[in-house]
């Protein structure tokens, strides 16, 4: 079964730096395909209450301006560039601070009901590429191709060090791994959409793999399309 209206969907969901946003890209740009980064909705959502001194425990607030959300995705040169009401937020919600406050709004079962539909509009022919933690099991539940993407805390946490460090954004690795930790269990224990694999989602622990060798198995896994 297609995913919405037959339009073909690949979700791949997965914790923090198991490798899923740089394998979604990539199989975005193989497949000529659109692409949500849906975490970073989320990230751009916290980012807008901060801006707007809206409290991150403020449940309702949140999700009135979840619906109105001014943003704009877009692919340059292989990089996401992120736009809040017109402003470039593309490095500022990539730091550990827009992630861990990302985690605690999307832990909030209005705001996630606020962003459903805004997430399934981006659902257009002729097909999407979406990563995050709830694609497959939640917002594209009925997705023709599903991956779950999994490593180790400690391997996770030197990838976002490295990412991180490219970026000029400074970090430590111990707090990185502490950070990761934390957050997965926030994120797979929440009520709300929590983080595990679809029961139909093709699962890869990437800790031991290259990005290069996670590639081919998803794109083996839509080698019909």
């Amino acid at each position: 079964m297609k995913s919405m209206n037959n339009i073909p969907v690949l979700t791949i969901d997965g914790p923090s730096g198991s490798g899923k946003g740089t394998v979604a890209q990539l199989m975005a740009k193989k497949l000529g395909w659109h692409y949500l980064d849906s975490g970073a909705i989320y990230r751009v959502l916290a980012q807008a209450a901060i801006k707007h001194n809206i409290d991150l425990n403020d449940e309702a607030k949140l999700a009135e301006i979840a619906h109105d959300l001014d943003l704009v995705f877009s692919l340059e040169n292989d990089d996401l560039k992120v736009l809040l009401e017109g402003e470039n937020v593309s490095i500022l919600i990539r730091s550990e601070q827009a992630g861990n406050a990302a985690s605690k709004v999307a832990s909030l079962p209005l705001v996630r009901a606020a962003l459903l539909d805004r997430q399934r509009d981006f659902c257009q022919l002729p097909g999407l590429v979406t990563d995050g933690r709830d694609m497959g099991t939640v917002v594209f539940q009925h997705a023709e191709y599903k991956v779950f993407l999994t490593a180790s805390a400690e391997v996770r946490a030197e990838r976002r060090y490295k990412q991180l460090k490219e970026k000029g954004i400074e970090s430590n690795l111990s707090a990185l791994i502490t950070e990761i930790s934390e957050r997965d269990d926030r994120d797979s224990q929440r009520e709300v959409a929590p983080l595990r694999p679809a029961s139909d989602a093709l699962v890869l622990d990437s800790t031991a793999m290259g990005i290069e060798a996670v590639f081919e198995h998803v794109s083996t896994l839509c080698a019909e399309v």
